[in-house]
């Protein structure tokens, strides 16, 4: 075990020769000794370098992470497969507020079979954890399962009675209701005996975990041979039960080879969340369906998504509930390992893959859609859930002291390259959902720093309150009278950043004059909420509705913002170029695809320029003159707002 620690910022930092090359698990905490977040790596120097690159280089969530943290810890072990033990053990044990949050659709229920008991029974239930139970499924709709066990019993009556209806009969001697009326087939029906009763429930067990041919075929060749001996009754009964057979496994969708034994996990995520759908096929069908929303606080990629998944689904299996192959969409870095660790809980070999072609690349895309809709159905049922959105509301003006609910929310967002291509967004949430038709986008000429864009952008917009100009204007046509949007104010106001960008913010709007207008800004660090002159910031409750909205609505500006700064800068890119005597929209288009922007343009020799399709030997001379001599030069791009 080693430990770094340090006062402020990254100044714990440790030397990269104290780290060890060796695999093993690391923590970041922060100064009241909190674990923030636990990972793994096969080669701790090489993974921890990653989080102590410079800050401006690393995904917003991860800087958050380690500005937030001020001391990291490590402890070395043997092997790969003992990092994912032990990474596990600490997620659970620490709850780390930067590792990723499952949530999971309880909604699900189960078919289990009893098999602890001395007759088991086969029941529907959302309890996972009775005891010596095998469980098949999680089925999507619960009249699916019952309407699975109502064919079933016809080819395999097994008992369906309460244990207390089971231990009456037993004791009595008189079949239990169920069983008088055919619905129960176990020893207290007084039809078999216990033994004979656990040979159908095996034959039951069996059917359930794949093994499908075996009794269509046995069953089939009985029905024949009772025709044939011309005991029609008979074959009346085997014909119902070989037509059950066929509906179960109807419901089960044929998509593979009956020898297909597999988990596939299809995975859909944005910055904030990840959908997971997991397809559990045996015998080469689906037997059930199961999806997880996982909260995310750091960027993590869809190859660190499925170590996390794999991990958390068969950290308690063992046995056939690992399945012989797992289908995921991206491999970890860590496959193998991964595939040592599930074999270990199998008790043999197991096949960690990426589903590539045929029949189970088209599974996964199903998979993938599904979790697609179901990340998509969770975004929108939070926003458009009323109730809840009111509570947010509420919630946000109890936390920031605000006379009433903020009805009309407007955040704003600045982002640039490098200090160039300045923009800013402006984004409006009314009722608690986005408005996109009054969103605004604001070019920053000049500017010395965020703050001073902030400063700029948020008098920009609250001149448009204080102007003289009417508030109301009378359509010509229908001689209505109508409220220009733009002159709304906001109840409040959200800036992108911590205490320096609420203070730029604070200064325009005591400039300006305007009161009524609550102010705040919403900090990558723990999603802090500061107010103005504030030295402590707010916090609210993880996962709650309010930091929920809140956090939509910060993204939402940096999304708009993102967007109109790439727009700009591809602007841009294509006047420089498109100055250039000779050079069209097509050949401009052609230039970008080869050399991918103006920068590796500018250090390509005329002999490579001409390698691009269309440009010869004395455009390109053109073209590399052009641009080593400084002499085509961006045209300043128009300003919104």
């Amino acid at each position: 075990m080693a430990a770094v620690r340090g006062g402020s910022g990254l100044a714990y930092r440790p030397k990269a020769g104290e780290i060890p090359t060796m695999p093993g698990v690391y923590r970041f905490s922060d100064d009241s000794g909190r674990v923030l977040y636990v990972g793994k790596a096969m080669n701790l120097r090489a993974r921890l370098s990653n989080y102590f690159a410079p800050l401006h280089t690393l995904h917003e969530r991860t800087r958050r992470m380690v500005t937030t943290a001020t001391g990291v810890t490590w402890t070395t072990v043997g092997s790969d497969v003992e990092a994912l033990q032990l990474e596990y053990t600490w997620i659970k044990e620490y709850d780390p507020p930067f590792n990723v949050k499952f949530r999971d659709d309880k909604s699900y229920p189960y078919l289990a079979v009893t098999l602890g008991d001395e007759a088991p029974r086969v029941m529907v239930t959302r309890n996972t954890r009775i005891p010596g139970a095998k469980y098949f499924g999680p089925y999507p709709k619960i009249w699916a399962v019952h309407d699975t066990v109502d064919l079933m019993i016809k080819v395999f009556p097994i008992r369906t009675c309460s244990d207390s209806a089971y231990k009456r009969a037993m004791a009595s001697g008189k079949p239990c209701f169920p069983g008088q009326i055919g619905r129960c087939g176990g020893p207290c029906s007084g039809k078999v005996t216990i033994e004979e009763h656990r040979a159908i429930v095996d034959d039951f067990v069996s059917f359930m975990v794949g093994n499908d041919r075996r009794f269509t075929t046995r069953i089939t060749a009985d029905m024949k041979a009772a025709a044939a001996r011309q005991d029609y009754e008979s074959a009346a009964v085997y014909r119902d039960q070989l037509q059950a057979l066929d509906q179960v496994l109807a419901k089960s969708a044929v998509v593979l080879r009956d020898a297909v034994d597999a988990d596939l996990f299809g995975i859909d995520h944005d910055e904030l969340a990840a959908s997971v759908q997991q397809f559990i096929v045996r015998g080469g069908r689906i037997r059930g369906v199961r999806s997880w929303t996982v909260d995310k606080e750091l960027d993590m990629s869809t190859a660190e998504l499925v170590d996390s998944v794999v991990q958390r689904v068969y950290a308690a299996a063992s046995g056939t509930e690992v399945p012989r192959e797992v289908l995921v969409p991206e491999l970890p870095d860590d496959a193998e390992s991964l595939e040592d660790w599930l074999a270990e809980r199998r008790g043999s070999k197991v096949a960690l893959r990426v589903a590539q072609r045929g029949e189970k690349a088209t599974l996964m895309e199903t998979a993938v859609v599904n979790a697609k809709q179901a990340l998509m159905l969770y975004k929108t049922r939070r926003s458009s859930d009323f109730v809840a959105r009111t509570q947010a509301l509420e919630d946000i003006r109890d936390a920031l002291g605000m006379p009433e609910a903020p009805l009309r929310i407007e955040c704003f967002d600045v982002s640039h390259l490098s200090g160039t291509n300045i923009v800013a967004s402006m984004v409006v949430f009314e009722d608690g959902l986005s408005r996109k038709d009054e969103y605004r986008r604001f070019g920053v000429a000049e500017s010395t720093d965020d703050t001073d864009s902030i400063y700029q952008v948020v008098s920009r917009r609250l001149a448009h309150l204080t102007s003289s100009e009417p508030v109301e204007t009378v359509d010509e046509t229908t001689q209505e009278r109508k409220r220009r949007k733009f002159t709304y104010p906001p109840q409040l106001l959200i800036v992108d950043g911590g205490q320096p960008q609420v203070a730029a913010a604070a200064r325009a709007l005591e400039e300006s004059g305007l009161t009524g207008i609550t102010l705040c800004g919403l900090a990558k660090r723990l999603e802090e909420i500061w107010l103005p002159d504030d030295p402590y910031p707010v916090i609210l409750p993880r996962g709650s509705e309010a930091l929920f909205l809140l956090q939509r609505v910060r993204d939402e500006a940096h999304r708009f913002a993102i967007s109109f700064q790439r727009q700009k800068r591809k602007r841009d890119i294509s006047t420089v170029l498109g100055e250039i005597p000779g050079l069209g929209p097509a050949k401009v288009r052609e230039l970008l695809k080869h050399f991918g922007s103006v920068a590796r343009l500018k250090t390509a020799t005329p002999a490579e320029i001409t390698e691009v399709k269309g440009i010869g030997d004395k455009l390109a001379a053109t073209v590399h003159e052009a641009l080593t001599s400084g002499s085509a030069q961006p045209s300043q791009a128009s300003r919104n707002g």
